[in-house]
């Protein structure tokens, strides 16, 4: 298959997927930060590509809620009020309260070990001081038990939310105690998960998500999108 000259090589067949999952992956990682601008010129010299697919990019991600709209001005990534993100991250804990659920009728002891596994390596990274390798293994615990909850409708509507705050969620500054209060109650999730004890993990869960409240609406700069 013929591809576009570019470094990042996009396929010709996928080029409207691919360039949306581009965009996205720059904005949920935090390269492109909310209230930037989107600079066309140079994204399209970055994928090699016409503006007709980015434009279609934008718009995709409009609907998405991740990028902004500006009237004859482009467009920019878009931010949330204090409220916006209370509400989100409320949504959020009821859905992965509702996945941990789910997943302690349908997860295998195997699902559970990669689990357990990837959580020992957090907890390494943790007290080795590696921030951002703890934040890569604290988010793939969270979505592999999204995953075992073997539900893709909750699923969908869990990946739609969360990444609009994802990089705040999952790479913002924590105290000590912080740190060591979410360790702590990520064992706890271990337990319930070999217990297959649906209830308890769920209520876990969503008051573990619900106390990330501040330190999420600071890390995303709250009240600044007016």
């Amino acid at each position: 298959m013929e591809k576009l000259e570019s470094t990042i090589g996009i396929n010709r067949r996928y080029l409207h997927d691919e360039v949306v999952d581009r965009m996205r992956d720059l904005i949920q990682s935090g390269e492109l930060e909310p209230r930037a601008r989107v600079n066309e010129s140079e994204l399209t010299e970055r994928f090699g590509i016409s503006r007709t697919p980015l434009r279609e990019a934008i718009k995709i991600l409009a609907t998405e809620g991740l990028l902004e709209l500006l009237p004859n001005r482009g467009a920019r990534v878009a931010s949330l009020s204090q409220a916006e993100i209370e509400e989100m991250i409320e949504v959020i804990a009821g859905l992965e309260a509702t996945a941990a659920d789910l997943a302690c009728r349908t997860i295998s002891d195997e699902e559970i070990a990669v689990i357990e596994r990837d959580h020992h390596s957090m907890v390494k990274a943790w007290k080795d001081g590696e921030e951002a390798t703890y934040f890569r293994l604290n988010r793939a615990i969270h979505e592999a038990i999204m995953a075992a909850s073997r539900n893709s409708v909750l699923g969908a509507i869990y990946a739609s939310l969360s990444g609009r705050i994802q990089r705040s969620r999952y790479a913002v500054h924590q105290t000590a105690e912080q740190w060591s209060r979410a360790v702590s109650e990520h064992e706890r999730m271990i337990e319930l998960l070999h217990a297959r004890d649906g209830e308890a993990l769920a209520a876990l869960i969503r008051a573990h998500i619900r106390s990330k409240t501040p330190v999420i609406a600071e890390n995303f700069g709250a009240g600044l999108n007016t």
